[in-house]
C-alpha cells in the first residue's frame, strides 16, 4: 500500500495534489510498509511520537533529509528550518513518508506540514490510525492537497503463509493452524508474527518438523481484543 501510495504521486500531474493519506488499525503492518518502501524507493522516513512540537518537527526533518551540521541540526529560526526543510525535499524530488500522523493532528502541527508542501511540492505520505482520514477533513486547505487515501488490508491466509516461510522455512505450518492464526488476529499482521515466534520457538524446543491446529493444541496464543477491535 504504502509502495502504491509512491507510484500514485509519481504518476501524478503538474496540477494534482502531492500528498497521500494511508490509513487502517494499529497492527495492520503499516509502518513494516513503510520501511520497506523506504528501502526499496529511497524514501525519507519520519515516525513522530507525543512529544512533537512544531521546532521539534522541523529539527527531526532537517536530520532525516541529512541538513545536519557534524551530526546536530542546522541552527536558525522555525520558519529558517522550514525554509532549508523545503528546498532539500524541492531538490531530492524524494517521497517523504511521516509515520504516525495522528501525533501532528492532536498537537495541531496539520498546517505546519501543509506549509512545507507549498513550499516544496514534494510527494508526502502521511500514515495514521483508520480514524485519520476523517480528522484531517477539519482542515479543509489540507484536505484539498490530498491525492488519494488508501486503506490498510487486515492479514490474509496467504500473508500467514509468506510471513511463516520468512521467518522459518524448515518447519511447515499447516493451512488449518495458519487460519486459526488469522481469525484470532482478527486483522493483524503484528499478531500473526508474534504468534508464529511462539509456535517456532516452541516447534524448535520441542523437535518437530512440522505443525498443524491438532498439534498446536489448546497451547496458549496472543488474541486481539474484539472489543477494542469493534470500537
Amino acid at each position: 500500500m504504502i509502495e502504491q501510495a509512491i507510484f500514485q504521486l509519481a504518476d501524478r500531474g503538474a496540477t494534482d495534489p502531492g500528498m497521500m493519506v494511508v490509513s487502517g488499525p494499529s497492527g495492520y503492518g503499516k509502518s513494516v510498509a513503510a520501511a520497506w518502501a523506504k528501502a526499496r524507493h529511497r524514501a525519507y522516513y519520519l515516525q513522530l511520537d507525543d512529544f512533537v512540537t512544531r521546532k521539534s518537527l522541523l529539527v527531526q526533518l532537517c536530520l532525516v533529509l541529512g541538513l545536519s551540521v557534524d551530526g546536530k541540526p542546522p541552527k536558525g529560526t522555525i520558519q529558517h528550518l522550514a525554509e532549508r526543510v523545503a528546498a532539500q525535499l524541492h531538490q531530492a524530488r524524494r517521497p517523504l513518508i511521516i509515520d504516525e500522523f495522528d501525533f501532528a493532528i492532536d498537537k495541531n502541527l496539520v498546517m505546519a506540514v501543509f506549509s512545507i508542501y507549498e513550499m516544496s511540492r514534494a510527494s508526502i505520505i502521511l500514515i495514521g490510525e483508520e480514524a485519520m482520514p476523517a480528522k484531517l477533513q477539519k482542515w479543509e486547505k489540507f484536505d484539498g492537497r490530498v491525492l488519494d487515501t488508501l486503506y490498510a488490508e487486515p492479514v490474509s491466509l496467504e500473508d500467514a503463509r509468506r510471513l511463516a516461510r520468512a521467518k522459518n522455512a524448515q518447519l511447515p505450518l499447516a493451512d488449518d493452524l495458519l487460519a486459526h492464526l488469522v481469525k484470532i488476529a482478527r486483522g493483524s499482521v503484528r499478531r500473526v508474527s508474534n504468534n508464529l515466534r511462539k509456535i517456532f520457538e516452541t516447534g524448535a524446543a520441542e523437535g518437530w518438523d512440522h505443525c498443524d491446529l491438532a498439534r498446536w493444541g489448546d497451547r496458549p496464543l496472543q488474541q486481539a481484543d474484539v472489543k477494542r477491535r469493534a470500537s
